[in-house]
C-alpha cells in the first residue's frame, strides 16, 4: 500500500450533490490537484481492448494520442502540453492505469503538487473499475438531501430525463454508497454531507483531511477564488461556486418541487432520508400509477446496468494487459 501522499482521490456522489464545490475545495489544498470532470478515464477503460498489447511502444503511443487528442474529452481544459503527456505515457509502464495516471500526475505537476485526484458523479457506479486501475485509491462520497438533488437535476439544461429517473439516481447513489462502505472499509471510503459541509466548512474539511492523511489547509474554505478562475461562465449551474460557501440552497426543494414530486421522492427514498437526518414533509402519498411508473423506471435502469456488467465481464476476459497502474511512487513527468 502506498503512503497517503501517493493515493489518488476520487470524488463521487449523486449529480447536483455539490461534488464540484468539493472538488474546488480539495484543489485549493496546497498538496492536492483535482481538475473538473475530465471525461477520458472511463472511456479509455471501456476502449482498452482496441489498443492491443501495451508492451508495444506503438500501441502506447496510439493510446496516448487517443487520450490527448479526442474532442469528446476535456483534456484541453487541463492546460497540459499534449506531446509531453504523450511522451510520458509512451515512456511509462505498459498498463492502462499507468497511462491515465500519467495524465493526472502531469496535471498535479503543473501546480507543483504531489497528489492528484478526479471528480465525476457517475464514478459512483464504476468504483470497481477505478479500484482495478488504482487499488490504493481513496473515495470521498458527498451526500445531499435527495429532494434537493432531484429539484436541481430537473433544472439542468443538460439533464434529459424525468423526475422518475432523477429520484432513481439519488436512491441508487445512496445504495451504492452503502455497499462501497462495507466493501472498501474506512481506509478507502469516506462519506460527508453537503449540508454540514456548507454550514461548517472548517470542521468538515478538517475531518476529511484526517481521512486523506493530509494536514488541513485553510485555503480549502475559500474555493470561490479558484472557481472564479476555472469555472466557465457558460456553466450557469455552477455560478454559486464563485461566491463564498453558504447554506442558501439547503432545503430549497420545498419551493422547487411540486407536492406530488415531494411525496413520490419521500416514498421512494424511505429510511434513507432519516438515516442522514433529513426530515420528511406532509406531502401527499403518491398514487398507484406514480409508484408503478417509478418501479418501471427503476427496473429498466437495473436491466441496463446488468447488461453493462455482462459486457464488462466479457471485456475482462479479453483485455490484452493488466490494467493496474504501475507508476512508481512520487513519479513526476519529465
Amino acid at each position: 500500500m502506498a503512503s497517503h501522499a501517493d493515493r489518488p482521490i476520487f470524488v463521487i456522489g449523486c449529480p447536483r450533490s455539490g461534488t464540484t464545490l468539493l472538488q474546488l475545495m480539495l484543489h485549493s489544498h496546497r498538496r492536492i490537484a483535482i481538475p473538473a470532470e475530465t471525461r477520458f478515464l472511463l472511456p479509455a477503460y471501456t476502449a482498452r481492448g482496441q489498443f492491443g498489447d501495451l508492451r508495444d511502444t506503438g500501441n502506447r503511443r496510439a493510446l496516448a494520442e487517443w487520450i490527448t487528442g479526442r474532442k469528446e474529452t476535456k483534456f484541453r481544459d487541463l492546460g497540459l502540453d499534449a506531446e509531453r503527456v504523450n511522451r510520458a505515457i509512451v515512456d511509462g509502464p505498459p498498463s492502462l492505469g499507468s497511462a491515465v495516471g500519467a495524465v493526472f500526475r502531469a496535471y498535479a505537476d503543473r501546480f507543483d503538487k504531489p497528489r492528484w485526484g478526479d471528480k465525476r458523479p457517475s464514478y459512483t457506479k464504476h468504483v470497481g473499475k477505478l479500484v482495478r486501475m488504482f487499488p490504493d485509491a481513496q473515495f470521498v462520497h458527498l451526500v445531499r438531501d435527495g429532494r434537493d438533488c432531484v429539484a436541481s437535476l430537473q433544472e439542468m439544461p443538460w439533464y434529459k430525463h424525468d423526475v422518475y429517473h432523477a429520484i432513481s439516481v439519488w436512491r441508487e447513489a445512496i445504495d451504492d454508497g452503502r455497499r462501497l462502505a462495507a466493501r472498501l472499509g474506512p481506509d478507502a471510503y469516506y462519506e460527508l454531507q453537503y449540508e454540514r459541509l456548507v454550514a461548517n466548512p472548517m470542521d468538515e474539511l478538517t475531518r476529511l483531511c484526517e481521512y486523506l492523511g493530509e494536514d488541513y489547509d485553510p485555503a480549502m474554505t475559500e474555493p470561490q477564488d479558484i472557481a472564479r478562475r476555472t469555472v466557465p461562465r457558460q456553466k450557469r449551474w455552477h455560478e454559486r461556486t464563485r461566491t463564498a460557501v453558504n447554506a442558501g440552497r439547503v432545503g430549497s426543494w420545498s419551493c422547487r418541487l411540486q407536492p406530488w414530486e415531494i411525496g413520490l421522492a419521500e416514498s421512494a427514498f424511505g429510511d434513507r432520508l432519516a438515516e442522514y437526518g433529513y426530515e420528511t414533509s406532509d406531502a401527499p402519498r403518491p398514487s398507484t400509477a406514480q409508484l408503478a411508473r417509478l418501479a418501471k423506471t427503476a427496473t429498466h435502469r437495473r436491466m441496463a446496468f446488468r447488461k453493462a456488467e455482462l459486457r464488462e465481464r466479457w471485456q475482462r476476459r479479453h483485455e490484452p494487459n493488466p490494467v493496474q497502474s504501475l507508476l512508481p511512487t512520487h513519479q513526476l513527468t519529465p
